[in-house]
């Protein structure tokens, strides 16, 4: 039974793992196959986009790896310009050329969304989505710069060399062979190769520590995998280093005593750059401990704190909204928002009350303090009422304008009402948020009759309205003076009711409509 219990146990328990290694590589197959059959009738349908797939992560990986820096858009066209041309017999027309390297760009990189590999996990019973990307991207200084992601370096890297648990290590073996051999310039290549790996490990950790900040558990599980990945080969990186270095030392003493031929002269160039090259990777590594040590700090007090926020009564929105997003079940918002909702019925021990009994003084040792009586101003009004009066006479003028049209015309729609606002108050009021909460207030219901809006006012509208009209507010002009021909008396039998007319959409901005409404005059 036991080598069977193995088995099911490989199948079961490690499929996930498998599952998730194998993700990095979907992007790659979604892309070959993509053609360019459908694109502009079929006329670059000799395109592989497989090839230029590997060409784009390897011109990234030179660029932000190599040359750690990363690229704009204007910089990848150029590149991408000149393959297009090198490497394919394909007739290109000027015009063209743009939208077709815009076209391939947007694929590569999904339209910034990631790629989504379906898989179904047997030890939970239940499908999952792996998510990846291959190209990332970022603004700063008005600019928005790309970079390629660890997932995509690690597949460009596992398409030549083996995968191991030791990635370094393996290019460091790799590294002492070629050296051995002689072999100087694909030692330059390894070690910048290992130099990439060094990035993206400390591009990782930077990961990480994003990720703890809105999914505390699964940051945890990805720092743990983190650094049991790294803690492995750091003792055993400094044995490799420098037995390397003394291999590049020994060289370099050896092609001293030789005839400096040009043959010669090409190897000691070779050999200074890789010496270069080894003691910037030294540097790196450096780099990578203190990045280590620092992502250790970060998440023992991320998950400390999120520990102590777990006994608080509160409720993480902003990491069940990313929890929801992942899981794509947008329906387990009713859960969350119900609640909110609802009735607030039973009284509860507010928990910023211990605090105040723990402060608490005994009557022993209370003092009494002399309070210094200020005089109010009495004309005195906070921000917010202030605010509140603006919309209330806003709301007012609006209302009224809208009575006094009704009742010269019988009937208006808001198009003709809209036209008679710009009238008065210019365009203007289309920039006032004002204008869009009356005509969502308004909308809230159907009939107005002016009497019985006196008496009983059914919606928040109706309030402000009759407030502002009772105060006259409404029928003050600008220098202070009241405008007789707005008189409110000759409104008061008015009623009128509201019809939508949703086919039809009224313009007021360049990216702005509203729905039509029709205003009609009730006898």
């Amino acid at each position: 039974m036991a080598p069977k219990y193995v088995m099911i146990h490989d199948i079961i328990e490690e499929h996930n793992a498998r599952m998730q290694n194998l993700r990095k590589y979907y992007p790659f197959f979604v892309l070959a196959e993509t053609t360019f059959a459908q694109y502009k009738e079929g006329k670059y349908a000799d395109l592989d986009m497989g090839y230029i797939t590997m060409a784009t992560l390897r011109f990234f990986i030179q660029e932000n790896n190599f040359n750690e820096r990363e690229i704009t858009y204007p910089e990848y066209e150029a590149f991408m310009e000149q393959l297009l041309s090198r490497d394919f017999d394909v007739e290109i027309a000027q015009g063209d050329k743009a939208d077709l390297i815009r076209y391939i760009f947007d694929k590569i990189k999904n339209d910034g969304k990631a790629f989504e590999f379906p898989f179904y996990d047997p030890d939970k019973r239940k499908k999952k989505i792996g998510r990846v990307k291959l190209l990332d991207s970022r603004i700063a200084d008005g600019k928005v710069w790309y970079y390629i992601t660890a997932e995509g370096i690690e597949f460009y890297l596992d398409t030549k060399e083996i995968r191991d648990e030791s990635r370094i290590s393996i290019e460091q073996v790799l590294l002492e062979k070629m050296i051995t051999g002689e072999n100087f310039k694909g030692g330059i290549e390894v070690v910048r190769r290992i130099n990439s790996q060094v990035n993206r490990l400390i591009r990782e950790k930077d990961e990480i520590v994003d990720m703890l900040s809105y999914d505390v558990f699964r940051g945890a599980e990805e720092y743990k995998n983190y650094m049991d990945t790294v803690g492995k080969w750091f003792a055993e990186e400094q044995k490799l280093f420098a037995k390397n270095k003394a291999l590049v030392d020994k060289a370099v003493a050896r092609a001293s005593y030789d005839n400096m031929n040009k043959s010669n002269s090409r190897i000691m160039e070779e050999i200074s750059e890789l010496e270069l090259e080894l003691k910037q990777t030294i540097l790196k590594h450096g780099s990578l401990i203190a990045s280590t040590m620092e992502l250790q700090d970060v998440s023992d007090n991320i998950i400390q704190k999120a520990k102590l926020k777990k006994l608080r009564p509160a409720f993480d929105f902003n990491g069940q909204l990313q929890k929801i997003i992942a899981e794509d079940r947008p329906d387990k918002l009713f859960i969350i928002l119900a609640p909110l909702f609802a009735p607030k019925i039973e009284k509860t021990f507010a928990m910023t009350s211990i605090d105040h009994m723990l402060t608490l003084r005994p009557e022993d040792e209370s003092r009494t303090t002399k309070v210094k009586k200020e005089v109010r101003d009495p004309d005195f009004r906070y921000e917010d009422e202030i605010l509140d009066e603006k919309i209330a006479a806003n709301f007012g003028k609006m209302f009224f304008e809208l009575m006094d049209q009704i009742e010269k015309w019988d009937s208006l729609s808001l198009k003709e009402f809209n036209g008679i606002l710009e009238i008065k108050f210019g365009r203007e009021i289309y920039e006032n948020i004002d204008y869009y909460s009356f005509l969502t207030h308004l909308a809230q219901k159907r009939e107005y009759d002016i009497r019985a809006m006196q008496k009983k006012q059914e919606t928040m509208l109706e309030g402000i309205v009759a407030e502002a009209l009772r105060s006259d507010t409404v029928g003050k002009t600008d220098q202070g003076a009241y405008a007789p021909a707005l008189s409110f008396d000759r409104f008061l039998n008015l009623k009128f009711s509201l019809t939508f007319e949703p086919e039809e959409e009224i313009q007021i901005g360049e990216d702005m409509y509203v729905t039509n409404i029709l205003f009609r005059k009730e006898q």
